[in-house]
């Protein structure tokens, strides 16, 4: 299958973009390749990628500073790909616009998953007002969440925090940016309030919350909707 668009790599390692090059490739995308920072902001602006890959180490910038750039004016997806694993760099990138984070080295499979979800949510898929997962079903335009054909007792809050994190299916979302969406600038400190919420919403739509599939923990970073 050959996909529209182009995907841009922006890595100073030429053995990780042309492991990219061909995986990719492979798979029915379309390459562009930078070494630098500068190189790729040019390309990005002139190309206008379906999603950029972008490396956090490069020769000229930090990449964490390309990336504030992109986010000026880029709104399709970025996945970071970096040998930087520190909770502190990982929670900076997705707090500043990256849209997925995995760490060198990396399992190409699991690479092309983050893409083809990236692009799902870029495509609008994400927007639709009917979610579903197996058997649990989420109504965005009525605010009603069923599993297995049973309506879920929902609180308005838990229901805004249920809907935040399947619109994102796949993506890592931060404790930071989770309270600020659904309890405002003043939660923003609160993880343990919100641990509370994550366990109550596990309680209620996974068959079971000791071992949940759709809400799932990134330790030390914040929660990950499905796989």
């Amino acid at each position: 299958m050959i996909h529209e668009g182009t995907i841009l790599i922006i890595d100073d390692e030429i053995q990780i973009r042309r492991l990219l090059e061909i995986t990719l490739s492979a798979n029915g995308y379309k390459i562009s390749e930078a070494s630098t920072g500068k190189e790729g902001l040019v390309l990005a602006a002139s190309l206008q990628p379906v999603l950029i890959i972008l490396d956090l180490g490069l020769p000229d910038f930090d990449g964490l500073d390309i990336l504030k750039k992109l986010r000026e004016w880029y709104t399709k997806p970025v996945i970071i790909l970096s040998v930087r694993n520190s909770e502190n760099d990982i929670i900076k990138a997705l707090d500043n616009g990256a849209n997925d984070y995995l760490t060198k080295p990396f399992r190409t499979g699991e690479l092309l998953a983050r893409i083809r979800v990236a692009i799902r949510q870029s495509q609008g898929i994400s927007d639709k007002p009917i979610l579903e997962f197996g058997s649990l079903i989420i109504d965005l335009a009525n605010h009603t969440a069923r599993k297995k054909n049973v309506l879920l007792k929902l609180t308005s809050t838990e229901f805004s925090l249920l809907s935040l994190l399947a619109k994102n299916e796949g993506r890592v979302l931060t404790h930071q940016y989770i309270l600020k969406e659904v309890w405002g600038m003043g939660y923003i400190e609160q993880t343990q309030y919100l641990r509370v919420f994550i366990a109550q919403l596990r309680k209620k739509v996974e068959d079971n919350p000791a071992k949940p599939i759709l809400l799932n923990t990134e330790s030390g970073i914040g929660y990950r909707f499905g796989s």
